[in-house]
């Protein structure tokens, strides 16, 4: 079996495969587009970091290929829904760079208390400057962490090691967890008001983007610090910027953008406040030799028939079993973001009824599919099949399991319930129908429905009166956001409806609040699955 390593990874990890018995190992570093189509013909797996761009038109090109392995977190340059579409898993090393990246922001984190690099640079100009380089302590200073996560998590007992007080925002943060790090769990606003350096660790996501803008700097003290060694986009550059030139930001270390590569002309070059990296999150020998080797075990598992890990499209399962539970795998995963979505506050456990069937196969994949599916909007480039478990624990949320052998109204059953911090229960039950297996959705808060869960969801409750679907039909209308299906449920004449409408586009904010504004509508909520 051929195996392209179209990105530079570590010796190791290339001469790992290559002492795989029937292995043809081809490495082809700095090919052009044109040529990865023409090796690709032929290849059964291809190993890359995050200079190539693995795209639906290379899945279309390689008839014989099994799987993609990224030496890294991120999956960005790979097209995961088309390799899903081909059958092609796709997997990466989550743990490889944590201590490298950790390291990195605390770096940064120094630079931004003593101004070494713009000392050093004096040094080499000649220079003997003691007056203007002066800098201050983190000894006794407010460090806030934002996603106490894996990095975040090293971030935090850096600090703690030189004297810092620690304040974590993460909204997944269990108070049990925050106690044992020793570090105090806040609110966002908190975090602002009261931190003198700040490090974000949240994955760029529609609710992470520009978390840090002009409005929260507005909250933050004057000269605070800010840090970014995560991902482009959480702090908005152009109100960095303005915060630098205003004074209300004193300095700031980065090490990733909006886009990369930086500008030559980007203004954050000519700040003396601020120190930049190119993207070296992972770039240390033991990162990348760490990470080299791991994803060339993985590859060779798979092409060996083996174990499948760290798989960020697919669960650790072998292909006959696959074939069986794939459908079920589906469902779950969509049951999971579709109770997250409808959560209100901190979710505190997961409870996973089956029946039918299912209760007679092995569920793992299945819980770990819901898990996945939970966590899919909130959680990292890192999360798969095989650590969802470990980072719900990590969050603090328990995960109960049931096997039912009472009756239910369908040949297979899957109940996903999400108990709330305040006492809620959220819940959503789906089951397949069909020769296809097809996922629906049957059941939302122990209401009876019968809808896709597919696409964008508009769900909304209201006093059960004539004229509301009229209303929403017209609302939505004028939005261009086309229905393409709808179920209807009402507990009983003149009570309380609740609908389902599947919609070909999510409508505008604007629109959302026109809708929950209505004097008959008790809630409103659209959810992307």
């Amino acid at each position: 079996m051929k195996i392209l390593v179209a990105d530079k990874i570590s010796p190791k990890g290339v001469a790992y495969l290559r002492q795989q018995p029937g292995f043809e190992v081809v490495e082809a570093y700095g090919s052009s587009p044109a040529k990865i189509l023409e090796l690709v013909k032929d290849v059964h797996a291809i190993a890359v970091r995050s200079e190539t761009k693995i795209g639906a038109d290379v899945f279309a090109a390689a008839p014989l290929l099994k799987v993609v392995g990224r030496a890294g977190v991120g999956v960005d340059n790979v097209d995961v829904d088309a390799a899903t579409e081909h059958g092609v898993i796709v997997m990466n090393t989550p743990l490889g760079n944590t201590v490298a990246t950790a390291e990195l922001t605390f770096t940064h984190i120094l630079c931004g208390a003593r101004p070494v690099p713009q000392a050093a640079a004096s040094m080499k100009a000649g220079q003997w400057d003691r007056k203007s380089f002066s800098g201050i302590e983190l000894f006794r200073k407010t460090l806030g962490v934002v996603g106490l996560g894996r990095i975040g998590t090293e971030v935090a007992k850096r600090a703690q090691a030189f004297g810092m007080r620690v304040l974590a925002y993460d909204p997944y943060l269990s108070p049990t967890r925050a106690k044992a790090m020793q570090v105090e769990a806040v609110t966002l606003d908190e975090l602002l008001a009261q931190a003198d350096y700040i490090t974000v660790h949240m994955p760029l996501t529609d609710q992470t983007k520009y978390m840090i803008d002009e409005a929260a700097l507005a909250k933050c003290k004057k000269g605070v610090r800010l840090f970014n060694c995560a991902r482009g986009g959480i702090i908005k550059e152009a109100a960095l910027i303005a915060g630098l030139k205003s004074g209300q930001v004193a300095a700031a270390g980065l090490d990733v953008y909006e886009d990369e590569p930086l500008a030559v002309d980007s203004e954050l070059r000519k700040l003396p406040g601020v120190t930049l990296t190119p993207h070296l999150g992972a770039s240390t020998a033991e990162a990348q030799d760490a990470v080299g080797i791991e994803i060339a075990e993985q590859i060779a598992d798979v092409l060996n028939g083996g174990v499948i890990s760290n798989a960020v499209n697919m669960p650790s399962l072998d292909a006959a079993t696959l074939k069986v539970i794939g459908p079920y795998l589906e469902l779950g995963g969509k049951l999971g973001t579709l109770v997250q979505q409808l959560a209100t506050s901190r979710v505190e456990r997961l409870r996973i009824t089956y029946w039918g069937k299912i209760v007679e196969l092995d569920a793992n994949p299945v819980t770990r599919a819901i898990q996945r599916g939970f966590l899919k909007r909130i959680s990292g480039d890192s999360l798969n099949f095989i650590n969802a478990p470990t980072i719900m624990q990590r969050l603090g949320m328990e995960v109960e399991t049931i096997k039912s052998n009472s009756d239910a109204d369908y040949t297979d059953l899957v109940l996903v319930e999400a108990v709330q911090a305040d006492g809620v229960t959220l819940s959503a039950a789906g089951t397949l129908l069909g020769k296809a297996n097809s996922p629906r959705l049957v059941a939302l808060n122990g209401r009876e429905v019968e809808a896709s869960p597919s696409g964008a969801l508009l769900i909304y409750e209201n006093h059960d009166e004539p004229g509301i679907i009229g209303m929403v039909g017209t609302l939505l209308g004028r939005e261009k956001a086309n229905i393409a299906a709808m179920s209807l449920s009402r507990n009983n004449a003149g009570g309380t409806a609740l609908c389902i409408l599947n919609l070909d586009s999510r409508p505008s904010d604007a629109a959302l609040k026109e809708l929950t504004g209505h004097r008959a509508i008790k809630q409103a909520v659209v959810v992307n699955l």
